[in-house]
């Protein structure tokens, strides 16, 4: 469980915004899709290279989800169309892999005067939240400390699974993955959204290795399973870690990413509406991840759902109503 923390970098009066263009239900725009590393050139041009960031807007709030290479681009975005930034900007990380933070250094807002960030997460491996992301702004690795942002940043760490970003309830889970590290549900006017971009679905292992895992790890396993299914059952959206195929997979048990054939039978178990593929493999070209698409569309078929199936791609945008 994380501990509770808070601390509070320089105070400044918030003087962007609020955005009044998106007030029903919510949207998502996709920043950030790749996983491990930036994967940028020809091969990639057309899902993107850039590591892990979504945005989500829900009347007139927004909320970031991780701080990969994708939110620089999102920063540059909000400057240049200030009226569509909230007064408020929060940002949910799921963990504090480089691939999932390194790109807040290049934030524009938490460059800017007046601007209000808000970064929730739970604490790192034996280390405060704070002090990680302190640290990869010091030097030698970086010329501007965050302490010397003149923006007022907020860190916190979680003290629950539940918490509110204004009429958004959240909550949080803990994924499958090495290290400490979590998804969330987003649930807002009756519609939800699951966001796991790292986890490695728990029967996947016990698929692969069989006979070789000890009772107590199938034990471990299928209560791990039980309680991703009753977390992300129903939602209208689940961004989920899809970064293997299953040939790929044998050769990565344990690394923490998801095997495409495992997360579509966990999103069909789960009755989720639409289930968009995340944290592409940096190797993987486009056409892999097209193919990959097409693969899990089939499976779902097979298994008798209509669940809508789509590949995270760089600038596309997924818009949930509210209306029910």
């Amino acid at each position: 469980m994380c501990n509770a923390f808070c601390v509070y970098f320089q105070r400044g009066r918030a003087i962007l915004a609020e955005d009044s263009e998106m007030t029903k239900g919510f949207s998502l725009k996709f920043w950030g899709v790749r996983g491990s590393v930036p994967a940028p050139g020809a091969s990639t041009v057309r899902f993107g290279g850039n590591t892990s960031c979504v945005e989500v807007r829900a009347e007139g709030r927004l909320i970031i989800l991780d701080a990969g290479t994708g939110i620089r681009n999102l920063g540059k975005a909000l400057k240049r169309s200030p009226g569509s930034s909230p007064r408020d900007i929060t940002l949910l990380l799921t963990h504090t892999h480089w691939d999932h933070i390194q790109g807040l250094p290049f934030f524009l807002p938490q460059l800017r005067t007046g601007s209000r960030l808000s970064i929730l997460g739970c604490e790192g491996a034996r280390e405060g939240l704070a002090t990680l992301l302190a640290r990869q702004m010091e030097s030698p690795f970086f010329p501007i400390p965050l302490r010397g942002s003149p923006a007022n940043i907020e860190i916190q760490e979680l003290g629950g699974v539940e918490f509110r970003v204004g009429n958004v309830f959240g909550r949080s889970l803990s994924a499958n993955h090495p290290g400490a590290c979590v998804g969330y549900r987003l649930d807002f006017k009756r519609r939800a959204l699951a966001y796991f971009p790292d986890n490695e679905p728990h029967l996947g292992r016990l698929r692969i290795l069989g006979g070789k895992v000890r009772p107590d790890e199938v034990r471990r396993a299928r209560e791990g399973h039980a309680a991703m299914v009753a977390f992300i059952r129903g939602v209208d959206v689940l961004v989920m870690d899809a970064q293997y195929d299953s040939e790929e997979y044998t050769s990565h048990v344990g690394w923490g990413h998801g095997c495409l054939e495992d997360v579509v039978s966990l999103a069909v178990e789960a009755q989720v509406r639409k289930l968009v593929l995340f944290h592409h493999d940096p190797d993987h070209t486009d056409a892999k991840v097209e193919q990959m698409a097409r693969t899990a569309r089939s499976l779902a078929r097979k298994a008798g759902s209509n669940i809508s199936i789509q590949p995270a791609c760089e600038g596309s945008v997924l818009t949930v109503g509210d209306d029910v």
